[in-house]
């Protein structure tokens, strides 16, 4: 019988070579058009017309945690728990990030293949992801690693896998708002698979760059041109790739450049009065610096009694707004644990975000227009695999089947 590993009802089989998933963090499809229609990208245009090119759909929030931890599970939120970076805790009355073990519902992929015997390695450009995608797993045996480039100077064997992955990789620890943060999660990638050689890979950055330049800009495109190069050495040493993205990047700006903002809490507290409603961003994290905790997703907890379907109505009516449900709604549609979200939930427009009270965002380090994402205009990300798989395309298929796709692929 063959050997396979099961994490969350799902059947995974054993790879005969590295299973690879690469999570390029805000990857917009069109980002990886332009790059390749400049020639810049002759690694993945191979892998595209050789492979499988597909487009598939993130789970919603199009936010980075809850979609790490769909592809590290293979399964929406509703089964892992994380559906924001941030949430609300109504027993506490708190708002905490979400990045603690304690939130995580679900068993990774990872530990169910650490548990069978593979080697498992995740690297992550920032440390915000790394203490839930590393859940499981443990160090004493060198059949696990789980850094990031983040904080990649003080890394421990004990805790990481990996004493000080900078002085290791040779790469000095980058700073936090920087391409070189990424650079470097591909840079382990291919020192790890070289000279490691794990069964299973999850390779995750951050979307600073995405954030900060368009498609068509000259330091996007010298990001994927970096990334194609890295790209190329662990195609040639004959691993199972998937690229994904976590979720995808509209610009969030009129024409002037300023950042399009409708601040729901300032309208929540005319109608209903001062506080008496708490407006929720889960894509609020401690690195605010390139979208100023705005994105396309808002939810919102109204006070006892209120009425929640005129309120509901008098937020559908606004432009600005896509999509306005209530939880039951929200719970159905987009496979979210209702303890963890609002009496309603909001999704922007396309080039529109949902802010709290305009007084709370600070916008000053905003140095070029605003990118961001968290709605269904940013679902739609890239899947590519350098093997030649039947999939389906769009809807039909998922950022978080990843590690199913990957190790199918290095099973054959």
């Amino acid at each position: 019988m063959t050997k396979s590993v099961t994490a969350n009802d799902r059947i995974y089989p054993w790879p005969k070579v590295t299973a690879i998933a690469i999570c390029l963090d805000g990857c917009e499809p069109e980002y990886l058009t332009q790059a390749i229609a400049k020639g810049l990208m002759p690694t993945l245009a191979r892998i595209k017309a050789e492979g499988t090119d597909r487009l598939a759909h993130s789970v919603i929030p199009s936010f980075t945690n809850p979609n790490n931890l769909s592809i590290a599970t293979g399964r929406p939120p509703s089964v892992h728990g994380i559906c924001g970076n941030y949430l609300y805790e109504p027993e506490t009355g708190e708002e905490v990030m979400m990045n603690d073990v304690r939130f995580l519902r679900a068993p990774t992929l990872f530990s169910k293949f650490y548990e069978a015997g593979a080697r498992v390695a995740i690297v992550t450009a920032k440390d915000k992801l790394r203490a839930l995608l590393g859940a499981g797993l443990r160090f004493d045996e060198d059949r696990a690693k789980c850094f990031s480039a983040e904080r990649s100077a003080s890394s421990t064997l004990a805790e990481h896998g990996q004493d000080n992955a900078a002085d290791w990789l040779g790469f000095g620890q980058p700073d936090v708002y920087s391409a070189e943060l990424s650079e470097f999660v591909f840079a382990a990638g291919v020192k790890l698979l070289a000279e490691w050689k794990p069964d299973v890979m999850y390779l995750t950055t951050t979307d600073y760059v995405q954030h900060k330049y368009a498609p068509h800009q000259p330091q996007a495109q010298a990001f994927y041109a970096m990334f194609d190069k890295y790209l190329a050495q662990l195609d040639a040493m004959g691993a199972a790739i998937v690229v994904t993205a976590d979720h995808g990047m509209k610009p969030k700006h009129d024409a002037n450049g300023d950042p399009q903002v409708i601040y729901v809490q300032d309208l929540l507290d005319e109608w209903l009065g001062k506080a008496a409603a708490r407006v929720i961003l889960p894509i609020t994290d401690p690195y605010v610096v390139h979208h100023g905790a705005l994105g396309g997703f808002g939810t919102a907890y109204l006070p006892k009694g209120a009425d929640r379907a005129n309120i509901i109505a008098r937020l559908a009516a606004r432009p600005e707004l896509l999509e306005v449900i209530t939880r039951e709604d929200a719970v159905a549609r987009y496979d979210l644990p209702a303890d963890r979200i609002g009496d309603i939930v909001m999704i922007s427009t396309e080039n529109m975000t949902i802010g709290t009270s305009e007084h709370r965002h600070d916008l000053a380090a905003l140095n070029e227009p605003l990118r961001s994402h968290g709605g269904l205009t940013e679902q739609e990300v890239p899947f590519i695999v350098n093997r030649v798989m039947d999939l389906p395309n769009g809807a039909g298929l998922r950022n978080f089947d990843a590690f199913f796709v990957a190790t199918t692929a290095a099973a054959l």
